[in-house]
């Protein structure tokens, strides 16, 4: 989801300079004030993966906080988002080594940039893996720094360290059931589902969302709305994910397609093909992902079981589903006009995206 698509329609990127501005400020002095030689180099390249996000997370923060009634200087707001985005870099980083991706965003993975750099052949995957370990902790510390240090009343900050825990946990326990999961294709709709539901919508949408309220001071209304809204927005954000992870252009993606059938992901497309196809298709799939060699011909025989087998249309549904829902959601939120506009515009960029 690129800036480009959401701002003929809303003000939703307008936070976005003073985000960026903020992280790479912070990160400039930590790179100039790091205590041990040779790692100002390793925090200027975690300055440089964070160059390359989309904000969505922390956008979504400040439209939480205006969605509550935030109103006036966007600094406390904008501060609890760059913290967002450092945790969220904390997860993306451990994510790729757990998922033993080489690429992100276009450009090598932080663990394999790191392997690339060492002197030593037969050390360098044990020092990438263990820098980008690293580099991920430090992201999360300086994380909580800026939460820490956000400026706001201590009956909000109870509320936003409430939030702020609550996402933390779900997305571990959303990627530790995803890891049970990579490589047994036979795991449940609703395993897939919960999957789906805690490493990604709640971590997404919701809790950021959240986390914003909680700031401008939000009651139950508003946190029951932007959990009503979030949820099913977010498990719509993964499903198309799933469907960009396979069928999608790695050019607009800046991941390859074959990471996640090498991989051997249980995704709600390989679910949707298992519950429906014959014996001569099953044996196909089982075979192809978690293929560690598999390659585009292969990979493009799997995309044709997908598509025949009806499991793309099937999880095209659910995505819209998941939309209606959401907008519908938002003719009964308590939250200011502006603020619904924003999210409709959301919600349609996180639907429609190519990327």
């Amino acid at each position: 989801m690129s800036a480009e698509t959401l701002a003929v329609e809303s003000d939703f990127f307008a936070p976005r300079t003073a985000i960026d501005d903020l992280l790479f400020a912070f990160l400039t002095e930590k790179a100039q004030t790091a205590p041990v030689a040779g790692q100002s180099a390793l925090i200027l390249m975690l300055r440089d993966f964070i160059s390359g996000g989309k904000r969505v997370r922390p956008l979504l923060c400040v439209t939480g906080w205006i969605a509550a009634g935030g109103q006036g200087d966007l600094t406390q707001a904008v501060r609890l988002a760059a913290s967002i985005e450092l945790a969220h870099t904390c997860a993306l980083i451990h994510d790729d080594i757990m998922d033993a991706s080489d690429s992100r965003r276009g450009r090598p993975t932080v663990h394999r940039a790191l392997a690339d750099r060492h002197h030593i052949p037969r050390l360098a995957q044990q020092y990438g893996t263990g820098g980008a370990i690293l580099l991920g902790d430090l992201a999360l510390v300086w994380s909580d720094e800026l939460l820490h240090t956000t400026p706001m009343p201590d009956a909000h900050r109870a509320r936003v360290l409430r939030c702020v825990d609550l996402a933390r946990s779900e997305l571990i326990a959303g990627q530790h059931l995803d890891l049970l999961t990579t490589g047994r294709l036979h795991a449940s709709v609703e395993t897939m589902l919960s999957i789906i539901r805690y490493k990604t919508a709640k971590y997404t949408i919701e809790r950021p969302l959240q986390v914003g309220a909680a700031l401008a001071g939000a009651g139950p209304d508003v946190m029951n709305a932007c959990s009503a809204y979030g949820i099913p927005l977010g498990e719509a954000f993964q499903l198309r994910d799933d469907i960009l992870g396979v069928f999608g252009d790695p050019d607009r993606t800046g991941k390859s397609r074959l990471d996640d059938l090498r991989e051997g992901k249980c995704t709600s497309l390989v679910v949707h093909a298992l519950r429906v196809c014959g014996p001569a298709q099953a044996g196909r799939l089982h075979t192809l992902i978690g293929d560690p060699d598999i390659g585009e011909r292969e990979a493009a025989e799997v995309c044709s079981i997908l598509t025949s087998t009806g499991a793309r249309r099937a999880v095209e549904r659910m995505i819209e589903e998941r939309y209606r829902q959401a907008l519908d959601s938002l003719a009964l939120a308590p939250f200011p006009a502006d603020a619904v506009r924003t999210l409709k515009d959301v919600a349609e960029a996180v639907v429609h995206r190519a990327a």
